[in-house]
């Protein structure tokens, strides 16, 4: 039996350094640290020239072991096997991001029918060459498709530059694969519907287009058969709005009722947790909104996995993922006896916040032009650089530095919507019409003329109107809640009678 071969030291050390590479968040500092480590210059270069660039290196070290003949990880043993086949495994990911991309692009226009893989059989089969048997390259090929849906769907629908941004697609990344993505490859792949995701954040940030990455990237089997992924994720991702469904038509949206149940069922009807796909995600936003009854409901879904239509005893099986969102504090909502504890907790697997647009603008000053350039390019198609500039310049001249944007991102289309029109935003007038709060507080600081209790007070005042909590305003101030309540009461009054 010939003798195992092994790694030079400093090929056990590059590889290992694609090992970590190939398993860190690619949205993460430590990935970008790994690839500049295993480029090996200091280069200034965009995200995708230093991916290219590493791809690069791999597969040249790769081709140079192929051509001494120590090329095939079958030679090796123990940690040198398993280094060059997560190399191997990295190189064909990489290989295959265009196709895998296109592919995308194809499934989303042929809607809820799985389409072929066109390039499946040469995965498949440059997988088993590594030395997997069939059930493990199958798998790969899975997880390297619900990779790249992942960082297509974070990396397009969530546009921004700020620190923030960047830290909301790293968690929507670890909330489809943990933290440690390697684990997630040998126990978690396919038990990752027992984790709830509450989102949390104002109205208009973008919770939806969150949830909707996380929604459309789960895991979908492969099916050799057809040569087909089993389903589409067009349709794994399901969203309901609860608030906008009468307390008496809830649970048959969501649980679906029996011909006869109540007056006007005149058939059976299929909720969204019965129509939910085993690969599939619900999304149900404003769940701030819903009363006790249908909260205890929820929570036997999230609990037992298990459902009732309503006016049917039959239990149902529900296997997908929930994923929440609102808009309201819900640590109020809980003092006040309007949310469940239980339900809470069953709820939030993971707790993402997503920013608000004011927060996004303080942080990178590039932030709103990005994002004007963003919307301008998907509602006309094509790249709009100059007219981007020119709409983002009108909206400084008209707002200012410190608009507050309280419609979010969801307000900024609408101002560029109008600025195409009429080359006129103003704003929101309950913001910026008629003194309002943020224009006397900024005017008063940048004037030097507030003391110290006005200055509290506004601030207080300002963000309890953002927050609408005084618990959140007294642990971002670092006051007690009372004297919160005071200086937000006192504010009020104060511009009651300004008015």
């Amino acid at each position: 039996m010939n003798k195992p071969l092994t790694l030079t030291a400093v090929d056990r050390d590059f590889f290992r350094a694609v090992a970590l590479a190939a398993f860190a968040n690619p949205f993460s500092p430590e990935r970008e640290a790994l690839d500049r480590r295993i480029v090996g210059d200091d280069l200034r270069c965009t995200r995708d020239e230093l991916i290219d660039l590493v791809v690069q290196r791999v597969t040249a070290r790769l081709d140079g072991l192929r051509r001494s003949g120590k090329g095939d990880p079958v030679l090796y043993r123990g940690e040198d096997r398993s280094l060059l086949q997560t190399a191997f495994q990295f190189d064909i990911y990489h290989r295959y991001r265009a196709p895998f991309d296109a592919f995308i692009l194809d499934q989303q226009r042929a809607g809820d029918r799985p389409i072929k893989v066109p390039f499946a059989a040469e995965v498949l089969e440059q997988l088993e060459r590594l030395g997997y048997s069939r059930p493990d390259c199958r798998r790969y090929l899975e997880i390297f498709y619900q990779i790249r849906r992942a960082f297509y769907f974070i990396d397009t629908a969530l546009v921004g530059l700020s620190p923030s941004m960047h830290t909301l697609r790293l968690q929507l990344w670890n909330n489809i694969f943990t933290c440690d993505i390697n684990l997630y490859d040998q126990r978690l792949w396919d038990r990752m519907e027992d984790f709830s995701t509450l989102l949390l954040g104002e109205t208009g940030t973008g919770k939806g287009a969150a949830a909707a990455a996380i929604g459309r990237s789960g895991f979908i089997p492969f099916d050799d058969k057809t040569g087909c992924f089993k389903d589409s994720f067009t349709r794994t991702f399901i969203s309901r709005n609860l608030s906008q469904y009468p307390e008496s038509l809830l649970e048959s949206e969501l649980f679906g009722h029996r011909k006869g149940a109540f007056t006007g069922a005149i058939d059976n009807h299929e909720g969204v947790f019965t129509r939910c796909s085993a690969h599939g995600s619900i999304f149900l936003d404003e769940i701030g909104d819903v009363s006790i009854p249908v909260q205890i409901k929820l929570l036997q879904v999230l609990q037992e996995r298990t459902f009732a239509p309503v006016g049917s005893h039959d239990r149902l099986r529900f296997n997908g993922r929930v994923i929440a969102a609102t808009n309201r504090p819900l640590d109020e909502l809980r003092r006040e006896g309007q949310f469940r504890d239980d339900f809470y907790y069953r709820l939030c697997s993971d707790q993402i916040i997503v920013p608000p647009l004011r927060q996004r603008v303080q942080e990178e000053s590039s932030e709103l032009p990005a994002l004007v350039k963003n919307i301008l390019q998907r509602m006309l198609g094509h790249e709009c650089s100059t007219m981007a500039a020119e709409i983002s310049e009108g909206l400084h001249s008209s707002l200012g530095p410190h608009y507050g944007w309280p419609g979010n991102v969801r307000e900024l289309e609408q101002a560029v919507r109008r600025m195409l029109l009429t080359r006129r935003y103003e704003g929101d007038r309950l913001v910026v019409g008629g003194g309002g709060l943020q224009d006397a507080l900024v005017a008063g600081v940048s004037q030097g003329s507030l003391d110290a209790r006005e200055l509290l007070a506004g601030y207080c005042g300002l963000l309890y109107q953002r927050l609408g909590s005084y618990e959140e305003v007294a642990r971002r101030t670092g006051l007690d809640r009372r004297t919160v309540k005071k200086y937000v009461m006192a504010e009020t009054q104060e511009e009651t009678e300004s008015t």
